[in-house]
């Protein structure tokens, strides 16, 4: 877990037009990337866990944005059901682990029992440490059998979550990320504080080590992150598939029906432009 992000002060913003233009060209190296694991069969688990209003979300869209959602999906699993608390814990994430040529990435996994569980209550003592002692080896059992596992934490300061807080409580358009639960981990800051370290100690193992990302500046973890993923995967360039467009025939006597038999989606971009 070691490692120092340098560069730039604290409270300076990384540049935008630098963020930008590395970003566009990482998301290309993902694109290359993910022809990789389709050809080669390769399967791939990314893990986004960290404080809440840390970022993931921002980077999980940052990685995806220009992904074949056929073969990179994202899973962010809801609250269990009656019948999934009664399964054995790993189960339900089970079913979404990826097959040959797949990407998966977690918007929360299942280290779900290790933070906001704990904490809040939901789940038992027992049941708690029965996931300290199964997930390094369900983490192992995974690696073993060929599964390239990436584990993220997005670390952010206590002030600059209080501000993103408040930025989504302000904001109509941002409001719907904020929760009870949310609100709740203020007043819990210390409880999660000592669940991360506690999780960490039992967890970060060699075979599946957690990548800790410093995410005080958005733009900054996220071409952190993506970097690190496209290092860390051992993929290499594929020839691109040969593609060519056919000739389009001539028409064969097809006469589209009369637009007027159509129900046709009003014209709301045309209607701005009356008047200017």
């Amino acid at each position: 877990m070691a490692g120092k992000a340098g560069g730039m002060g604290k409270g300076k913003r990384y540049p935008r037009e630098v963020y930008e233009n590395e970003l566009l060209r990482l998301q290309g190296e993902l694109v290359r990337m993910q022809e990789w694991v389709r050809v080669s069969g390769a399967r791939v688990v990314v893990l986004f866990e960290g404080r809440d209003a840390a970022g993931k979300g921002g980077a999980i869209k940052r990685v995806t944005e220009y992904l074949n959602p056929r073969s990179c999906r994202v899973v962010a699993l809801p609250t269990p059901t009656e019948r999934e608390r009664t399964q054995w814990y790993f189960q339900r994430y089970v079913d979404h682990l990826p097959a040959a040529g797949e990407i998966v990435l977690l918007d929360r996994s299942w280290y779900n029992r290790a933070g906001v569980e704990r904490v809040m209550g939901f789940c038992t003592p027992q049941e708690y440490q029965r996931f300290l002692l199964q997930c390094p080896i369900f983490e192992n059992l995974l690696v073993d059998d060929g599964i390239l596992l990436r584990k993220y934490w997005f670390s952010v300061s206590a002030p600059e979550q209080s501000r993103r807080f408040r930025e989504r409580l302000d904001n109509p358009l941002k409001r719907w990320k904020l929760s009870p639960m949310d609100l709740e981990s203020i007043t819990r800051w210390d409880d999660y504080s000592r669940a991360r370290d506690d999780m960490l100690a039992h967890t970060d193992t060699a075979t599946a080590p957690w990548l800790i990302v410093e995410a005080e500046d958005k733009r900054r973890a996220r071409l952190n992150m993506i970097a690190h993923l496209l290092a860390s995967v051992p993929w290499e360039p594929v020839e691109p598939r040969t593609l060519e467009l056919p000739d389009r025939p001539k028409g064969g006597g097809y006469t589209r029906p009369p637009r007027e038999l159509e129900h046709a989606v009003p014209d709301h971009a045309g209607a701005l432009l009356e008047g200017l």
